[in-house]
């Protein structure tokens, strides 16, 4: 799937080995964030620092044991470095301006140099000869679809009274820049690429797919963090059905369309 898999390594586990130093400060100590995050965002801070963990752990042994025909770790990867981007890129653009903001900076940095070394990267022959079967695509296309479709709005109808009373908030507005200048557009130019059969769509739309349990568990699981660490705020159950729903449907498809897809052209 990859050319140049040396120079992909070395990205990947830098940006894995930083990772894990950055999240593991936020983990065992969350007052690096007093002054810096607002009180009721701390738990979903804190349960991203434990993805991130988790995260910058494999893609750092991703990035050794990774080979040439190893399309499924290669697309795990990328889609681990794309959440690593949009995490470290909150960090930096809400000026979570603590003793590890320049390692957020080079993670932002690295994983940005790293999606595109990927994209410009790409086997043109794998991608031309990428398949997966009718009924995953017309799933994955219409998922795909529907994560904007909700989203988008949402966040719009955020940002609307704000833009109106000119408000400014402290906290989250690196959310709405992520996701309505990046994630969202992705969703949709990969559900349009993939619709059409485009061999580039096929290969990226799981990756995009595990980067969205990525995102969305942390959202989810910020609910047990408050019962973890004795925090006094109101548990919401509903925010942790839906987030880690929605990312167990990520997971799922992720599993079958990179179990289904065809692995014949791996080179």
């Amino acid at each position: 799937m990859l050319n140049k898999l040396r120079g992909t390594r070395i990205v990947w586990g830098l940006t894995g080995l930083l990772t894990v130093v950055a999240s593991f400060f936020g983990v065992i100590n969350p007052h690096i964030y007093d002054g810096l995050v607002a009180a009721k965002y701390l738990p979903g801070t804190i349960s991203q620092d434990f993805i991130a963990l988790i995260a910058g752990i494999l893609l750092f042994i991703i990035a050794l044991i990774i080979k040439e025909r190893s399309i499924a770790l290669q697309i795990i990867g990328l889609g681990i470095v794309g959440f690593l981007f949009y995490a470290y890129g909150i960090y930096t653009i809400e000026q979570i301006y603590n003793f590890l903001y320049f390692v957020y900076m080079a993670i932002f940095s690295l994983s940005f140099y790293a999606i595109l070394y990927s994209l410009l990267n790409l086997k043109k022959d794998v991608c031309a000869n990428a398949e997966v079967s009718n009924a995953i695509r017309k799933t994955s296309v219409g998922f795909s679809f529907l994560i904007p479709l909700v989203f988008m709005p949402l966040w719009i109808s955020m940002l609307i009274p704000l833009l109106i009373s000119g408000q400014r908030i402290e906290n989250t507005y690196g959310v709405f820049i992520m996701d309505l200048c990046f994630i969202m557009p992705a969703f949709i130019i990969l559900a349009v690429m993939l619709m059409k059969k485009n061999g580039y769509g096929v290969l990226l739309t799981p990756a995009l797919f595990v980067l969205g349990v990525t995102l969305l568990f942390p959202v989810g699981m910020a609910e047990p963090v408050k019962l973890i660490y004795a925090m006094d705020i109101p548990f919401d159950a509903g925010s942790l059905l839906m987030y880690c729903g929605i990312s167990m449907i990520f997971l799922v498809l992720s599993v079958i369309y990179i179990k289904k897809l065809n692995s014949n052209y791996t080179k």
